[in-house]
C-alpha cells in the first residue's frame, strides 16, 4: 500500500484498536489456484507474538483454506470509513480554484505467516472468543453453549480455522493532512454537517487523530 509520510499511522496501539472495531478483514493470497481473496471476520490476539496474532475461520468448502497450506506469506487488509471530498470544502476555492476533489479513507494493511488449524478445540475457542467480542455489548448476549451441542459440533466440522502470525502492520490515515489548515478544516466541518450532501460522521470522528 503506498503510504505517504503525511498520511502514514504507525502507532501499533491505534492500528489494533481500527482492527478491533473494523474486523472484517480481506484476505488475499498468490497460491497454487493464482490470486484468491476471501472477506472474513477477524479476531485480535494483541498480546500475543511480537505484533500481535489475528485468527478467523472459513467454510470448509472454501478452497482457500488449501492454498493457505502452501502460503509462507498472505496480505490481509481492513478498510474503515471513507467519503468523498468536495473541492467546495477548501476555504482556498474561492482564492486560487486550484484545487480538485478527492478520496478520504483509512485503511490498515497486515502481513504475516499463517497456519491453518483443524483442530475441534482450538476452532471451540475461537468461535466462543470472537462469539463474546460481539455478543458483550448486548444485554442478553448469546453464546454458543445456548445451541445444541450436537449442532456446533457439525458446524465446527464444516469450517477452518486460520492463524495469522503479524510480520508487518502499516496503517494509512488519508484525512486531508496535505493541505492548509484552513482547508483541512473545512473538510472537518463539510463531513461533520448532517445538512451537507456529503457529510460523513463516521468518517468526520477520525480527524481528532493522526
Amino acid at each position: 500500500m503506498y503510504i505517504p509520510g503525511s498520511f502514514r499511522q504507525d502507532d501499533v496501539r491505534h492500528l489494533h484498536d481500527f482492527i478491533a472495531a473494523h474486523p472484517l478483514g480481506m484476505l488475499i493470497t498468490n497460491g497454487p489456484r493464482g490470486l484468491q481473496a476471501s472477506p472474513l471476520p477477524f479476531l485480535l490476539y494483541s498480546g500475543e507474538g511480537e505484533q500481535g496474532v489475528l485468527r478467523t475461520h472459513l467454510a470448509r468448502a472454501n478452497p482457500h483454506w488449501q492454498d493457505l497450506q502452501s502460503c509462507t506469506d498472505c496480505l490481509l487488509m481492513f478498510q474503515g470509513p471513507n467519503a468523498y471530498v468536495t473541492p467546495s470544502w477548501y476555504p482556498s476555492k474561492e482564492q486560487t480554484h486550484r484545487v480538485v476533489p478527492t478520496w478520504n479513507y483509512i485503511a490498515v494493511e497486515v502481513r504475516g505467516r499463517v497456519e491453518v488449524h483443524d483442530d475441534a478445540v482450538w476452532l471451540r475457542r475461537l468461535v466462543e472468543d470472537l462469539t463474546r467480542q460481539q455478543e458483550g455489548v448486548r444485554p442478553v448476549p448469546w453464546a454458543v453453549t445456548d445451541a445444541p451441542e450436537d449442532f456446533i459440533a457439525a458446524q465446527l466440522k464444516a469450517i477452518v480455522g486460520i492463524e495469522l502470525q503479524i510480520t508487518q502492520i502499516e496503517g494509512k490515515w488519508k484525512l486531508s493532512q496535505n493541505r492548509p489548515a484552513a482547508d483541512r478544516q473545512g473538510v472537518i466541518r463539510g463531513m461533520r454537517d448532517e445538512t451537507d450532501a456529503h457529510h460523513n460522521a463516521a468518517l468526520g470522528v477520525y480527524f481528532s487523530e493522526k
